[in-house]
C-alpha cells in the first residue's frame, strides 16, 4: 500500500532547519533524521494541509518539500511546475490515487496498461450509469425545484444541506439501484457515508484520527458497514435481472473481480456524492453573489432550452454554463490537493525528484496563482472564454482528457440542476452572511451556506 495511505501516519515536523531540501541536479543533498512529530503541528496551526502549502509555497517558491514519516514529500505549486513534472505513472488519476490510499486500497498495483484499462472501465461505468439514469436526475432536480417554489420568499434555505441530500439521493440510486428508493435507507446510508467521509476529509489529513481510538473505531466500523452494503448489492445485481442500469451493473458486465468492483463502488459512492454536492453548493452560492453572471446564465438557459426540459444533448450547447462551472471549481479550489507516487526519478526545474517520492499537486495554490489567473480572487466565468486558459485548466486535470470521472459526473449533474432551478427561480444571497471555506479533500463551507429564492414571472 502506498505510504500516502495515510495521511493517518503523522507528518514530520519542521522543515529540516529552515531549508526545504530537494535533490539539486549538480550536487547531492543530505537528509537528516526527521523529528517524531513532523510537520503535523505546522499543518494544524495553519488550519489545513492546503493552507500549510499556501504558506510553504509563498515562502519558498513553486517546488518545496517536507518530511512525511521517514520519507520525502515534494509539493508542486505552479502550473509550470506541474507541467514539467515527469511521472510515468500517468494512467492513474491523482485524486483517485489519494482517495484509494486513504481508504487503504491498493491504487496502481498493476502494470501501466492494466491501470489504463481499469481507469477507462471506471470512467465508462460512470458515463453509462449516468446516461441510463438521466430521467431520474431530471426528476430529482424538478422535485427540489418544487420544494423551493413552495417556500415563502423570506425562507432561508440551508444550501449545503439540501445539496448533500440531493446528491446522496441521486448517487445512491445510480450506484445501488432501487434498493435506495426509501427515505430511511438513504438516511442510514447518509449517516455511514458522513462518518467515513468526515475522517477522510480531516482525520487522516491532520493525523488526529490515529490519536483518537474512539473515532478510529467508529470510522472503521462505518467503512465496514459501507462495504457490507455494497457487497450485498453487488451479489444481488450479479444474479438478477433489473430494468434499471446502475454503476455496479456496468462494473459487473466488465468482468472485474469482486474486490475491484467493491473498491470502485466505495470510491464513487463517496467521491461522486461529495464532489457533486460541493460543486452544486459552490455554483449556486457564487450565482447568488454575482447577479450579472446569473442573468447571463439564465439568458443562455432560456435560449437553449426554451420551454422544453434539459437533455443530455443540450448540455453541450450550454457553453457559458460550462464556463461558470469551471470558474466555480477554480474559485472554490474544489479539490485543493491531489497526489502521485514517483515511479522513477523525475525532474522539475533544477531539481531531481527521487524514485518513490510522494509528489503532492498543490492545486489550491495553483488555482489562485496571480501569474496564471489575473485577479484570482474574482469570480469571473468570462476568463474561460479564452482557449489558452482552458488549456491550462485542462492540464491540471479539471477538464478534458485527464478530468477525473467524479468531476465529469458532477459537471453534468450540476448543469442539470442549475438549469432546472434558473428557469423558474431567482437565486438570492442572504445579507450579512459571513462565508468561510473549509479545506479538506474537497472544499466545503465552514458554516452552513444560506440562500433565499423568488419565483421568476
Amino acid at each position: 500500500m502506498l505510504d500516502f495511505a495515510i495521511f493517518a501516519v503523522t507528518f514530520l515536523l519542521a522543515l529540516v532547519g529552515a531549508v526545504l531540501y530537494l535533490y539539486p541536479v549538480t550536487s547531492e543533498a543530505t537528509f537528516g533524521v526527521a523529528p517524531a512529530d513532523g510537520n503535523l503541528p505546522d499543518i494544524v496551526n495553519s488550519g489545513s494541509l492546503h493552507e500549510f502549502l499556501v504558506n510553504l509555497h509563498g515562502r519558498y517558491g513553486p517546488v518545496v518539500s517536507f518530511w512525511f514519516g521517514r520519507r520525502l514529500v515534494v509539493s508542486l505549486g505552479t502550473a509550470d511546475a506541474l507541467k514539467q513534472h515527469f511521472n510515468p505513472n500517468k494512467t492513474l488519476d491523482p485524486f483517485e490515487t489519494m482517495l484509494k490510499s486513504l481508504l487503504g486500497y491498493r491504487s496502481g498495483a498493476g502494470s501501466g496498461s492494466e491501470d489504463h484499462v481499469r481507469r477507462r472501465l471506471y470512467g465508462d461505468a460512470v458515463t453509462a450509469a449516468l446516461q441510463s439514469n438521466f430521467p431520474l436526475l431530471l426528476k430529482l432536480s424538478e422535485e427540489l425545484l418544487d420544494k423551493w417554489l413552495s417556500y415563502p420568499e423570506t425562507q432561508h434555505i440551508p444550501l449545503s444541506q439540501h445539496m448533500l441530500g440531493f446528491a446522496l439521493k441521486f448517487v445512491t440510486r445510480m450506484v445501488l439501484g432501487d434498493t435506495f428508493e426509501g427515505e430511511q435507507e438513504v438516511i442510514r446510508f447518509q449517516k455511514i457515508h458522513g462518518t467515513v467521509w468526515s475522517e477522510i476529509g480531516k482525520g487522516f489529513l491532520d493525523g488526529s484520527l490515529d490519536k483518537n481510538t474512539t473515532r478510529k473505531n467508529q470510522y472503521q466500523e462505518a467503512l465496514m458497514q459501507l462495504e457490507a452494503i455494497l457487497k450485498k448489492i453487488i451479489k444481488e445485481r450479479k444474479g438478477g435481472d433489473f430494468s434499471q442500469h446502475t454503476f455496479i451493473d456496468s462494473l459487473v458486465q466488465r468482468n472485474l473481480n469482486e474486490q475491484q468492483i467493491l473498491e470502485d463502488s466505495v470510491v464513487f459512492s463517496l467521491a461522486g456524492c461529495i464532489v457533486t454536492a460541493r460543486l452544486c453548493t459552490w455554483a449556486i452560492h457564487f450565482l447568488t453573489t454575482a447577479e450579472e453572471v446569473q442573468k447571463k446564465l439564465h439568458k443562455e438557459v432560456d435560449h437553449v432550452l426554451g420551454k422544453g426540459p434539459i437533455t443530455s444533448e443540450k448540455i453541450e450547447q450550454l457553453r457559458y454554463c460550462q464556463q461558470v462551472l469551471c470558474e466555480t471549481v477554480r474559485t472554490a479550489k474544489l479539490t485543493p490537493v491531489s497526489a502521485q507516487l514517483q515511479d522513477i526519478e523525475g525532474k522539475v526545474g533544477p531539481f531531481i525528484i527521487p524514485k518513490e517520492t510522494l509528489v503532492l499537486y498543490a492545486l489550491g495554490v495553483v488555482l489562485q496563482d496571480a501569474s496564471t489567473w489575473p485577479s484570482p480572487h474574482k469570480f469571473d466565468p468570462d476568463r474561460f472564454a479564452d482557449e489558452p486558459v482552458m488549456k491550462v485548466f485542462s492540464s491540471l486535470g479539471f477538464s478534458g482528457t485527464w478530468e477525473c470521472p467524479e468531476l465529469r459526473f458532477a459537471y453534468v449533474v450540476t448543469t442539470v440542476l442549475v438549469s432546472v432551478l434558473l428557469k423558474k427561480l431567482h437565486l438570492l444571497a442572504v445579507d450579512r452572511q459571513v462565508f468561510e471555506m473549509k479545506y479538506e479533500l474537497v472544499t466545503s463551507c465552514r458554516e452552513e451556506a444560506w440562500i433565499t429564492v423568488s419565483e421568476r414571472h
